[in-house]
């Protein structure tokens, strides 16, 4: 999925390491994937001896603030929908941080 993020596009801000689960804001992708640089400094905890230039490991999309949303929308109420469930945010155990919509 990551090479298929592409400026300009709009995604939504999913808190998952919560109480509740759920979409609490809008970002839009202002920077398509690169190289993530500490994978291959020694000194950082994030180095990852298997990563190289040529082939990197792990990657970085940035994204920027679009807007709050009024209210959480939880992961209960998405798993309600039937239109939605093919998400992978909704499969179990889904561990994903980041999921096409």
């Amino acid at each position: 999925m990551r090479d298929d993020m592409r400026k300009g596009d709009v995604g939504f801000f999913y808190h998952s390491n919560c109480a509740e689960p759920g979409i609490v804001g809008v970002v839009k992708v202002t920077r398509e994937a690169y190289p993530d640089r500490f994978q291959f400094d020694p000194k950082s905890k994030y180095f990852d001896p298997k990563a190289t230039p040529d082939a990197p490991r792990w990657v970085n999309v940035e994204v920027t603030y679009v807007r709050h949303l009024p209210r959480i929308v939880t992961l209960a109420e998405l798993k309600e929908h039937p239109g939605l469930r093919d998400m992978k945010v909704i499969a179990r155990g889904s561990r994903l941080s980041i999921t096409p919509v």
